[in-house]
């Protein structure tokens, strides 16, 4: 029964680490902007495309 008992106490002590832990840090300022562009060159392209190359 001491078992049971200091598992739990062990369990809970571990579940109340994992939910204080820290949320993942943004993505950088530089890969933000890196994919805005990618982005915009992206639909760039799609708007020059002809009419019958969309179908």
């Amino acid at each position: 029964m001491k078992k049971v008992i200091a598992t739990m106490i062990v369990g809970l002590f571990a579940s109340a680490a994992f939910a204080q832990q820290q949320a993942p840090a943004p993505a950088s300022k530089e890969v933000k902007a890196e994919a805005k562009a990618e982005v915009k060159q992206e639909v760039k392209q799609e708007i020059q495309k002809p009419a019958a190359e969309k179908k």
